[in-house]
């Protein structure tokens, strides 16, 4: 049994989806950000940074949305490659390509005055804007040119969830912002979100987090 500690629309969500499509039963338990649940000796055991997601697992709390991915994924099989198979370094290179790349760059382009100070936040979204550009276009070039069975539009992955997530928050962005970028711009990667969006797994986390029924591909309605 799991135990996951998620605030709605937050990286929570990407294990969220990936224990709902794995059928896993799993209680969720809503922190009180208000109350200062993050900053409470409690929360902090389990996650030191205080920051979500946190995951208590029957080998002890886990957090890093990627750990906790890879974590179940080597669990539960089904949604990216077995420790055993061919394909699992591909899988792994692009993982960790979204997780020390995609994530962090997103972060950029939401909190740029966190990277170097208000008066350099301009040049902070300039720049992150780039790359984001760079690197998305990357993924759906892989995807388009390589079709990988970790990372599909005709099934779910794990690798899929965590992308849909991160697109869906830079398509949630103001039009004309620099963090803004809709999955239409990246055919192939859209696809996949389309594919993901339409899973029982996909609509029961945007109920229970009250997010909208096309919650990647127009996250907006």
């Amino acid at each position: 049994m799991y135990t996951l500690h998620y605030s709605p629309d937050t990286a929570s969500l990407i294990v969220r989806l990936v224990l709902r499509q794995l059928n896993l039963p799993f209680a969720a338990r809503l922190i009180d950000r208000n109350a200062g649940a993050l900053d409470s000796p409690a929360y902090r055991a389990m996650h030191p940074l205080g920051k979500i997601p946190a995951m208590e697992t029957p080998d002890g709390p886990m957090f890093e949305t990627a750990a906790i991915l890879l974590y179940l994924s080597d669990r539960h099989p089904g949604l990216a490659p077995a420790p055993d198979s061919p394909d699992r370094a591909a899988f792994l290179k692009w993982l960790f390509f979204t997780s020390t790349n995609v994530q962090p760059t997103l972060l950029e382009l939401f909190y740029p005055d966190r990277v170097a100070g208000p008066e350099h936040a301009a040049a902070v979204l300039t720049e992150a804007h780039i790359r984001m550009q760079t690197f998305l276009t990357l993924l759906d070039q892989m995807v388009a040119r390589d079709r990988p069975d970790w990372l599909s539009d005709t099934k779910p992955t794990l690798l899929g969830y965590y992308l849909a997530v991160l697109l869906r928050w830079l398509a949630s962005c103001p039009a004309g912002s620099p963090a803004h970028f809709t999955s239409a711009a990246f055919p192939a990667l859209h696809r996949v979100l389309a594919t993901l969006e339409s899973q029982p797994a996909a609509l029961e986390a945007a109920l229970a987090e009250n997010l909208g029924p096309t919650i990647f591909t127009n996250p907006a309605t």
